[in-house]
């Protein structure tokens, strides 16, 4: 890179100044991942905007790590972001005010130039496509308190709610229940994500309205757009980048558990892709893309997550491939779909197909929908009085 144009990158973008950390410790910015020497001291040239930090300490011969902790940032050019090393808690820490002010000028002085890694701008693009929903207040509405998000803190939630195999699965994987015991959770807490009802209920309707409620989720998402959402579909899209990347690259499972409701939410719906939300299928469809196209690459040399997508959830007889089997259906046999929806649609296929090798033929030749048993993700079956079932 030119000199000149290096000078300016460095001096416009956002530096993370990370100061006493131990060598061996991983830190990493968005989809990379930097091992510390002895000389590091933080990452330059950062393009403005949000950002997911997040780091794990590592044991004196760098063989053990620990969970890993990560949060996000929203800064504007130049700014410099400065946390320092606390020993005891094993985490990067604020400083007083005064102390960063002295960093920061010292940052924009070039004395720690040397000393800072650079942020490989030729990965931006891919981060952009991960995140281009996440703003400064979706990241403020749903971040915990203190900002840190980490598995530490969510063994409660883990054991009130994975129940499935593959949640325990990422429960050993992530070391859950061997987390370190020194968090003070009364002051630590997860993620403010939206409640998403899984089953929907409602008193003095019919079991056929109820049944027919469940089997499409339209009205539940319009519910939730309205009444969680202010209305915005790119709020809620933003929530699903945001739980992705703190599954991925946080290693959180609230965030898989968040992740995995509201992928569940938009695939139930039969109605609102045709009619009234074409243009927020869309841009789901191509959320989901992203996530699962960058998931599933096999030759990153970044480990950001990586032991996380692998085929313990991503196989044949997963949630995910269950959704997008009916989806994948009702949408490419619809008589009127809108053209980039069906196109977007189509690529999220042939990527599941090829990459995965997954089929979505029906299994059933009769009616086209089938559901094992004990499936969470079938509809609601409401049993009438002298009636056959209606599903």
């Amino acid at each position: 890179m030119d000199p000149k144009i290096a000078l300016e990158l460095v001096k416009r973008g956002v530096t993370l100044l990370f100061l006493d950390v131990p060598q061996y410790t991983l830190v990493a910015v968005d989809t990379q991942m930097f091992s510390v020497g002895p000389a590091f001291k933080g990452i330059k040239m950062v393009p403005p905007g949000t950002h997911f930090v997040y780091y794990s300490s590592s044991s004196r011969d760098g063989n053990e790590f620990s969970p890993i902790i990560g949060f996000f940032i929203d800064a504007g050019p130049s700014e410099v972001i400065v946390r320092k090393w606390d020993k005891q808690e094993e985490r990067l820490v604020k400083v007083s005010e005064e102390e960063e002010e002295r960093y920061s000028q010292a940052v924009k002085n070039l004395e720690f130039d040397r000393q800072l890694g650079p942020y490989n701008l030729s990965h931006y693009e891919d981060w952009k496509r991960l995140s281009n929903f996440i703003t400064k207040s979706i990241v403020e509405r749903l971040e915990p308190i203190g900002g840190e998000i980490t598995v530490e803190c969510e063994n409660e939630i883990v054991r009130n709610t994975a129940k499935m195999a593959m949640e325990e699965a990422l429960n050993k994987q992530l070391k859950v229940d061997n987390s370190a015991t020194s968090v003070d959770k009364s002051k630590r807490k997860g993620c403010y994500y939206t409640s998403i009802p899984r089953v929907v209920k409602c008193m003095g309707i019919s079991g056929q309205e109820l049944t027919s409620l469940n089997l499409d989720k339209t009205q539940l998402l319009e519910t939730l757009l309205a009444k969680d959402y202010g209305g915005s579909e790119d709020f809620l899209l933003g929530e699903l980048q945001f739980a992705f990347i703190a599954f991925l690259m946080g290693q959180s499972l609230d965030a898989f558990l968040q992740w995995k409701s509201l992928v569940s939410l938009l695939f139930g719906c039969t109605e609102a892709p045709f009619h009234t939300r074409t243009k927020l299928f869309t841009k789901f469809i191509k959320v989901i893309y992203d996530q699962l196209k960058y998931g599933l690459q096999k030759d990153r040399t970044d480990e950001t997550g990586s032991a996380l997508l692998d085929d313990s959830w991503l196989s044949a007889d997963s949630f995910l491939h269950h959704l997008c089997k009916d989806f994948f259906s009702s949408l490419l046999d619809g008589s009127v779909v809108d053209g980039d929806l069906l196109k977007w649609t189509r690529k999220l296929k042939e990527l599941l197909e090829n990459n995965l090798g997954w089929e979505f033929q029906q299994s059933s030749a009769v009616d086209g929908i089938y559901f094992e048993e004990n499936d969470e993700y079938a509809p609601v079956v409401e049993m009438l009085d002298d009636e056959a079932p209606v599903v």
